[in-house]
């Protein structure tokens, strides 16, 4: 990877080598041979061709494809930046080299590109129902596994907000955490009492349950399958003492009626497990 490629990449907030890594896995998905190209094609044949948009939305993954075909020694030139919105016909990338390695990268590049703009696409649809309002939508954990940094990083060129990478940098009182635990008040003071810094969220599915989370002194409150109405009275009960997430089987067209009740986030783990691929084409020149 030449180290301009890995600039943008770092510069994006994604780590160079898990995304170098993530592509070489992918390609030798694939075999060592490709025994289509390599009898139509001699190895000094060049063949040179555009990636180009075949639906409207917004691209992500641009830097991610060119990791592909870098990889394989394919010139790779790019058009448009991640986050970009593009029409069809728009070019995205325009590569160069031996036929046989633009072909073998024209695949894992498209999976890629396609899956990432998908999400940025269907995140921006979300972002702008909620329009006018405070509300920013925000992605799950609920991603493939080895994909979940771009997945995220997709969520956010889309216009969307991150909410944590994992188990291990905030915390999530959920319900089974609570029925194991006994109460609201005995998981979130068992988690105070080892990290007295560290983000706490509490899911809630009662407006009782709101209440204990705020007299335990949670400052990050989930909803969960609150109807708009509850949702509008958990708002008034907070009354901005702590940020507030609505989640649980939120669609886009309830997206605007959630969003006005005042809450701070909308969680759609639809964003990273039902995205549809975004359509993109590799077609020669």
């Amino acid at each position: 990877m030449t180290p301009e490629l890995s600039q943008r990449l770092s510069a994006a907030g994604l780590d160079p080598r898990t995304v170098e890594n993530l592509v070489r896995t992918a390609l030798a998905e694939d075999g060592e041979v490709d025994v289509t190209s390599m009898p139509i094609f001699a190895p000094e044949d060049t063949a040179a061709g555009d990636l180009r948009a075949r639906d409207e939305g917004v691209v992500a993954g641009v830097p991610v494809a060119c990791v592909v075909f870098e990889l394989l020694d394919v010139a790779c030139e790019t058009k448009v930046a991640d986050g970009d919105r593009v029409v069809p016909g728009q070019v995205l990338i325009s590569v160069s080299g031996q036929t046989r390695a633009v072909l073998k990268a024209e695949r894992t590049a498209l999976n890629l590109l396609t899956h990432l703009s998908g999400i940025a696409t269907a995140t921006r649809r979300w972002a702008d129902a909620m329009e006018g309002t405070k509300a920013k939508v925000r992605d799950t954990r609920k991603t493939l596994p080895g994909l979940r940094a771009l997945q995220k990083y997709a969520v956010h060129c889309g216009g969307g907000v991150n909410h944590r990478m994992g188990l291990h940098d905030a915390a999530l009182i959920k319900d089974n955490h609570i029925a194991a635990a006994g109460s609201v008040t005995k998981a979130y003071e068992a988690i105070r009492a080892v990290y007295p810094s560290l983000h706490i969220q509490v899911e809630c599915d009662t407006l009782a349950q709101v209440e204990e989370a705020l007299a335990v002194g949670a400052t990050s409150i989930l909803l969960d399958n609150m109807t708009d109405a509850e949702t509008a009275e958990a708002v008034r009960l907070v009354a901005g003492r702590a940020e507030i997430e609505a989640s649980g089987g939120l669609t886009l067209d309830r997206a605007r009626d959630v969003a006005v009740t005042g809450v701070d986030y909308l969680a759609v783990g639809a964003l990273t497990h039902s995205a549809h691929v975004f359509d993109i084409g590799l077609d020669f020149t």
